[in-house]
């Protein structure tokens, strides 16, 4: 089941400004974000509405994209639900056109991940993990470069890993799926030339998120951060924030963020 909210993230933002009226790099322009209830997702949803764009958050929690979407400056709408169903993406990109009249820019985030020995690992979490990780990313691009292609202009940038560059072998279900967004990235990229629309992949190395076992605020990011080896979702959400403001002749096909002393 979809769960949509037309809920304003600020009502006062809402009442009292156009979109034209928010300051920074991203004023006028309606982002879509996947994955926005946690981890690097709502660290995308804070950088970008602190910069002036309009949401609509994706996630399987109403309660938590409801946490997000009230903590944000500029207004949002969010879409509960599985990226690994269509009709979520579908959904998704409707409430973008209907409350913001507009759709700029697709941020192809939410993922699982597992790791262990392959012949260690259900094939029900196999299964899942493919789902969102691939399937749920290209479904999100589908439902939306439609209409960036019609508009002449829009980014799709889709949250990968380190993991897709290179073969690591204690993930090979995980590292398989990003392999996969890779090649997503790269050919999609490739279509897309002459219609207007960037795509582009950030790849990050160890983040201390909720996906490697670190609760927002958690102890031991700021050891590990000052250890150099790992790196916040903020600093995933700054890079991604840097693609999306190159002038429009610019693409950052790859990005790879790393800790410093990470060794991959």
């Amino acid at each position: 089941m979809t769960a949509t909210n037309a809920h304003d993230a600020s009502a006062a933002t809402a009442t009292s400004a156009a979109p034209t009226d928010l300051p920074g790099r991203m004023r006028g322009r309606v982002a879509l974000i996947t994955g926005a209830s946690s981890g690097i997702g709502r660290s995308y949803a804070h950088a970008l509405s602190a910069e002036g764009a309009q949401l609509v958050l994706v996630g399987r929690s109403e309660e938590r994209l409801r946490q997000v979407a009230d903590a944000l400056p500029s207004p949002a709408r969010f879409v509960a639900g599985d990226v690994a169903d269509f009709s979520v993406s579908e959904e998704a990109v409707r409430v973008a056109l209907a409350e913001f009249c507009r759709l700029d820019d697709v941020l192809a985030n939410a993922g699982l991940y597992t790791g262990g020995d392959f012949v260690d690992t259900d094939p029900a979490t196999i299964e899942q993990l493919v789902s969102v990780n691939v399937f749920g990313a290209m479904a999100t691009v589908r439902a939306a470069v439609p209409h960036l292609i019609a508009a002449g202009t829009g980014d799709v940038l889709v949250t990968s890993s380190v993991s897709g560059h290179q073969d690591i072998h204690w993930e090979p279900v995980y590292s398989a799926t990003k392999h996969a967004m890779q090649s997503f990235v790269h050919t999609l990229r490739r279509q897309l030339v002459g219609t207007g629309v960037r795509a582009g992949a950030v790849a990050p190395g160890v983040v201390l998120n909720e996906l490697w076992g670190f609760a927002e605020g958690a102890d031991g990011v700021n050891q590990k951060v000052g250890d150099r080896t790992g790196i916040r979702s903020e600093d995933v959400a700054d890079a991604v924030l840097y693609m999306l403001t190159r002038p429009r002749h610019v693409t950052i096909r790859d990005l790879v963020i790393l800790p410093t002393d990470q060794e991959i």
